[in-house]
């Protein structure tokens, strides 16, 4: 099994693949060998990220330590993308893990799932207007689509509607969609919510999950309406491309953190071992 030591150089502006570091993410298995002063072996089963050979923190004190070795690669990116100043609101991959390890909301995993299936009582993707005509096809023709895509994909009824409150979803569906997200660990599900959130949609979520959209496809998507207005009326200087950059960037970094999330390294070692 191969360890992975990232290491922090010129103030933490450069990343490089070597063995010994100030900023690591190795694996915590197997027998502890003789390590330089700048180096460690993290808790078994996790990874861990050092920063100027001093170990990661969340902000309750708790010992940074990741379920996968690509989740602490890609924090540990994160970290090296920092300039001068540390600036943590462009930093999401490490508030993700900061919150899953933290949990400072104390929620369990069954509150995390209706928490976000919730979100169909509400989902982007089912509200349409009635006019004008124009934004009314194009909802018709961007948005049923995904729709259909996921009643075939989970056996299920959504549909949309134009009533103030929203379609009737069925009760099954909810089931059907509880009994998914199940499927996904507590680490995955805090990334499902914070895109859920993102975008106001589960639909969208749920095709960015199973790669049936892209994460621009998915951001364009959830915000067809704003578009549209944009591209009648014209948009304030700078401000929609902000934030649209913004949206895609805490988008895409929730839909890499579930999937990262969603690794089993212990079974992959099995594979490997059999």
């Amino acid at each position: 099994m191969w360890k992975s030591c990232l290491r922090l150089r010129d103030g933490g502006r450069r990343l490089l693949n070597r063995p010994r570091s100030g900023l690591t993410a190795s694996e915590g298995l197997g027998p502890k060998p003789p390590i330089p002063i700048r180096a460690y072996v993290p808790p078994a089963g996790g990874f861990e990220i050092s920063l100027d050979h001093r170990k990661l923190r969340t902000p309750q004190g708790k010992l940074f330590t990741v379920p996968s070795e690509a989740l602490a690669i890609a924090v540990a990116t994160e970290w090296d993308s920092q300039q001068d100043t540390i600036k943590m609101y462009t930093m999401h991959l490490t508030t993700l893990c900061n919150t899953s390890l933290d949990n400072p909301t104390q929620r369990e995993k069954d509150q995390l799932i209706r928490a976000a299936v919730k979100f169909l009582d509400t989902d982007t993707v089912c509200y349409r207007v009635e006019e004008p005509e124009t934004l009314v096809e194009l909802q018709r023709n961007e948005w049923d689509p995904v729709i259909s895509w996921a009643e075939r994909r989970y056996g299920v009824e959504i549909g949309s509607s134009t009533s103030i409150t929203g379609p009737s979803i069925p009760a099954q569906t909810r089931e059907v969609l509880v009994s998914h997200l199940a499927s996904y660990n507590m680490w995955a599900l805090q990334g499902i919510e914070f895109v859920v959130t993102q975008l106001k949609s589960l639909v969208l979520t749920l095709g960015l999950m199973d790669l049936h959209l892209t994460v621009e496809q998915a951001v364009l998507l959830s915000r067809l309406e704003e578009e549209y207005q944009i591209q009648k009326w014209g948009n304030i200087e700078w401000a929609h491309d902000y934030e649209l950059q913004e949206l895609r960037a805490r988008t895409a970094a929730g839909t890499l953190f579930v999937h990262l999330c969603s690794e089993s390294t212990a079974i992959k070692h099995k594979l490997l071992q059999g």
